[in-house]
C-alpha cells in the first residue's frame, strides 16, 4: 500500500553552470523541480513508500519528469495529456554570488497540469493512503487546479488519510490577498499544516511570534498540528497542546531551492510512520541541511546521513 501520495506540478530546471547569466549561457543542466515531488522523493529516500500524481504532455519533456522521479523509487500516476496543447512546465533558474542573488523565471502558463481534474487522478490511493500532501502553488496554477485540490484534500480527509499541506507562497503566482483567500477555504480539510513563518505574516495577516500564530491558526481552523519554519532559527511545531522547537542543523547555502520541501518530506518520513513530532522536526531539519549541500530541487539523502547527522557523527572524507 503506498503509504504517501503528493499532488502538484513538477517542472523542468534549467539552470546555466555556477553563477553564469542565463542571456549568455549556453549550457544547462536539466532537472525535474516541484514542491510536491521534491516531498514525495525525499519522503521515499527516507522509507516511506511514495508516489506523486500529476498530469504531463505525452511527450518526451514529461517522460523526462517521470523517468527522473521514478528513479528515486517514487511511484508515479500521471494522467497522460495528448492533445495538441499540451505543454509541460518549466523555469530558469540563475544563480548569482552576492551581492547577486538568485532570480527564478517561469515559463508555465498553460501547463498540462492546469487542467487537471479528479477523475484523472489516482483517488482510491489516495483514499488508503496513510497521508496526502499538496501545497499552496498548486491552486494558484489555475482554477481548475483550486477545485481539484480543494476536492482531493477533501476526499482524503473523509477517508481518514492524514492531509499535509504546505502554504509555500509564491508572489510570482498571486498576491497575498488573493492566496489568504482560496487558502483559508482548504483549511478545514487540512490536518497538518506548514507555513513559513513569513507567508504567516504577509498572506494570513498573522502576527506575535511564531508560537503564538501556531496556536491561534490552530484554535481557527483545528489542525491535529501546526509547523513553523523559521528559517535559520529553525522550526516550531503545536501539537495536542504542546510545542516543539527544532534548531537547524549547521550547513551551506550553496543550494537552497528545495530546502522547505526536504524539511516536510524529512518531517513526513516519521510523522506518517508514528513518530513522534520531534522526530518529524529533527528528520526535518538534517534532511534540510543536508539538502542545501546538493545541487538541484531534489534531496538526495539516506536514512544513514540523517542519523548521522542527528548523532553529530559526520565526517568530512568517508573512508
Amino acid at each position: 500500500m503506498t503509504e504517501l501520495v503528493t499532488f502538484g506540478e513538477t517542472m523542468l530546471r534549467l539552470s546555466p553552470p555556477g553563477d553564469e547569466r542565463l542571456e549568455t549561457a549556453d549550457q544547462y543542466a536539466v532537472r525535474a523541480a516541484g514542491a510536491e515531488s521534491n516531498v514525495a522523493v525525499a519522503a521515499q529516500r527516507l522509507g516511506v513508500d511514495a508516489m506523486w500524481a500529476s498530469k504531463l504532455p505525452e511527450s518526451p519533456v514529461g517522460r523526462r519528469v517521470t523517468g527522473e522521479l521514478k528513479h528515486h523509487g517514487v511511484s508515479v500516476d500521471v494522467a497522460w495529456d495528448d492533445s495538441d496543447s499540451a505543454r509541460q512546465g518549466t523555469y530558469y533558474l540563475e544563480q548569482g554570488s552576492p551581492p547577486r542573488g538568485n532570480d527564478v523565471i517561469y515559463d508555465r502558463q498553460n501547463a498540462s497540469v492546469t487542467t487537471a481534474t479528479p477523475a484523472e487522478l489516482p483517488t482510491e490511493a489516495i483514499a488508503d493512503a496513510a497521508g496526502f500532501h499538496t501545497s499552496g502553488i498548486t491552486p494558484a496554477l489555475s482554477e481548475t487546479l483550486e477545485s481539484t485540490t480543494a476536492d482531493l484534500l477533501s476526499l482524503a480527509q473523509d477517508a481518514g488519510t492524514t492531509t499535509s499541506f504546505d502554504l509555500n507562497y509564491r508572489s510570482k503566482l498571486w498576491t497575498p490577498a488573493e492566496a489568504r483567500s482560496v487558502l483559508t477555504e482548504l483549511f478545514p480539510s487540512v490536518d497538518l499544516l506548514v507555513v513559513a513563518e513569513r507567508d504567516a505574516n504577509v498572506v494570513l495577516d498573522r502576527t506575535g511570534d511564531a508560537e503564538t500564530i501556531a496556536r491561534d491558526l490552530a484554535a481557527e481552523y483545528g489542525f491535529e498540528a501546526t509547523v513553523i519554519t523559521r528559517g535559520s532559527d529553525g522550526a516550531l511545531a503545536l501539537a495536542d497542546g504542546t510545542v516543539t522547537e527544532q534548531p537547524t542543523f549547521e550547513s551551506t547555502d550553496a543550494h537552497p531551492v528545495g530546502t522547505g520541501d526536504s524539511f516536510v518530506g524529512g518531517f513526513l518520513s516519521q510523522y506518517l510512520s508514528g513518530g513522534t513530532v520531534a522526530d518529524g522536526l529533527t528528520w526535518g531539519a538534517a534532511t534540510a541541511a543536508l539538502k542545501r549541500t546538493i545541487p538541484g530541487d531534489i534531496a538526495v539523502v539516506s536514512p544513514d546521513e540523517i542519523r548521522s547527522i542527528l548523532s553529530g557523527d559526520t565526517e568530512a572524507i568517508s573512508r
